[in-house]
């Protein structure tokens, strides 16, 4: 695969400079990458207008007409995938880095073996984004990717698959399905009832008693579980070690 990189700054010279490193990266990685510099936020929408191809952005926060964490904004509402990384001098901004779950916050002057580590993350998160699993459902063989699953639950003998764009029905019991996608996924998808298995990104809010999905479904939480699916809610958006320096 091939990664598309975008990199913001309206500082020319650290725009050419973090272009260079990523591509040191990629050439280190055996990863092949296109990298797009842009001066401003402004210039970077204009082209995201006719290609939203990204996978992985570099916006620097301090820009003069749109800065990072208002850009960063904009795309989220429009692409929950894409890896954000901010690149800064200050660090006041890093608490609205969780607003739009970006990847990392680097300080300037950015060092090659942080960045490198960083685009390693990121290439992990976009390849289990992408990562698929195999369903047998009415005599078909179906494969579905992970990040589409929205939901599981349980009947009797079968299990409705819920994605983002369909439903299936299999004859398999929700704990093999657990079990699988913990395997294709860690950490994606949290047991949030006897019945139920959720995927985290789906979330949109939890209750006592209920989650509500980004669909506005509404499914059951059981006390037993609570604890556990606030905690990896919470861990899932905020990242609780992505803002390490």
């Amino acid at each position: 695969m091939r990664y598309k990189i975008a990199i913001c700054d309206d500082m020319e010279e650290d725009a050419n400079y973090i272009a260079a490193a990523v591509h040191t990266w990629a050439e280190k990685e055996n990863i092949l990458v296109n990298t797009d510099t842009f001066p401003s936020g402004e210039s970077f929408l204009f082209q995201y207008g006719e290609q939203k191809d990204y996978d992985i952005l570099l916006l620097d926060i301090e820009m003069n007409d749109i800065n990072g964490v208002e850009l960063a904004k904009i795309i989220r509402n429009q692409n929950d995938t894409v890896q954000i990384i901010f690149i800064t001098g200050f660090s006041d901004f890093i608490t609205e880095g969780y607003e739009v779950s970006a990847l990392h916050y680097l300080m300037k002057p950015v060092m090659e073996e942080k960045l490198f580590q960083v685009l390693n993350r990121a290439v992990k998160k976009i390849q289990k984004a992408e990562r698929s699993v195999v369903f047998s459902a009415n005599g078909e063989t179906r494969r579905t990717a992970v990040s589409e699953i929205i939901c599981v639950e349980a009947f009797a003998h079968s299990c409705m698959v819920t994605t983002a764009g369909y439903s299936f029905e299999v004859k398999w019991s929700i704990s093999a399905i657990e079990k699988m996608l913990s395997e294709a996924a860690e950490g994606e998808f949290i047991r949030c009832h006897r019945s139920y298995l959720v995927g985290i990104r789906f979330i949109k809010s939890i209750s006592k008693t209920d989650i509500t999905l980004d669909t506005q479904t509404k499914i059951p939480l059981s006390r037993k579980h609570y604890k556990e699916v606030n905690k990896a809610f919470i861990r899932y958006f905020k990242g609780e070690s992505q803002w390490d320096s």
